[in-house]
């Protein structure tokens, strides 16, 4: 078995720490983008004719993110992260919007940790099973036998239904504290969807070119 010692060990910790710092910052970068565009943008069009505020696109990556430093470094780095990019939000945004703006990413990043965490762990089948079995006797009776199978993709299913939930909720939080009206809520769900499409597509390939033949 090939052991990772001496300097070659240095190096995967220097590369984790490395992508973490990453990760984080471009995680962060996000909320100012989003004011940025919010702010001097306005409204695009996200395609089927429909449109939403020009931000859909970098909440949408900042949930793909949230997810990749969650990866990379750890729950706790995770909540760092959140505390931060709320603080920001708030701080960034136009007075009329910074409320929403900091409560929609707040809760709806939470959200998505929730999601991520045991669909990372177990799969998305067993996550859900698990998520049952507290109410019913034949969900806890197929968790058994689940257990007993490996847990394959993972990391995709895992940024597939965090990201889903998530941006469900940060949609419906953002435009019904800031504009008191759910008029743009499918072109917000539509970008930030294509986002996290691009994102499993990207992480699927990455799986691929892993995986031995």
């Amino acid at each position: 078995m090939l052991k990772i010692t001496g300097p070659s060990a240095g190096l995967s910790r220097a590369l984790t720490v490395s992508a973490a710092a990453a990760a984080y910052v471009l995680y962060i970068a996000t909320i100012p983008a989003a004011n940025l565009l919010i702010t001097h943008v306005g409204a695009v069009g996200v395609g089927f004719g429909l449109t939403a505020p020009a931000a859909v696109f970098t909440a949408g990556l900042a949930l793909v993110l949230r997810d990749l430093v969650h990866e990379v470094a750890g729950r706790s780095a995770v909540l760092v992260a959140i505390a931060t990019g709320t603080l920001l939000s708030y701080l960034g945004a136009d007075p009329g919007l910074a409320l929403a703006s900091a409560v929609a990413f707040g809760v709806a990043e939470l959200v998505d940790m929730a999601v991520y965490t045991p669909v990372r762990k177990h799969g998305l089948r067993k996550a859900l099973l698990l998520a049952r079995a507290r109410f019913s006797r034949r969900a806890r009776r197929t968790l058994a036998w689940e257990s007993q199978r490996p847990a394959r993709g993972r990391l995709v299913a895992a940024v597939a239904a965090s990201n889903a939930v998530g941006l469900v909720v940060d949609s419906l939080l953002f435009l019904s504290l800031a504009f008191g009206s759910l008029h743009f809520l499918p072109g917000q769900i539509l970008a930030k969807a294509e986002m996290t499409a691009a994102a499993v597509v990207v992480l699927h390939l990455i799986g691929m070119r892993r995986r031995p033949a």
